[in-house]
């Protein structure tokens, strides 16, 4: 069951999909790459989903 109503857009299902997606295949990398580039896509692939979340705060807010 769906805690929040975001949780249910399309958009949020992908965004989930593809951060499984990252982080597997930046465990793949090479060990050299694993601490930048790693770390940068993570970090950006994961606001995908904090932006999400803020959009649902401001919603409530408003």
């Amino acid at each position: 069951m769906y805690q929040y109503s975001f949780e249910k857009l399309e958009v949020w299902k992908e965004t989930k999909e593809l951060t499984k997606t990252i982080y597997n295949t930046t465990n793949t990398f090479p060990y050299k790459e694993k601490y930048w580039l790693c770390s940068q896509l993570r970090i950006n692939v994961e606001s995908i989903t904090n932006k999400l979340n803020a959009l649902k705060n401001y919603q409530i807010k408003k």
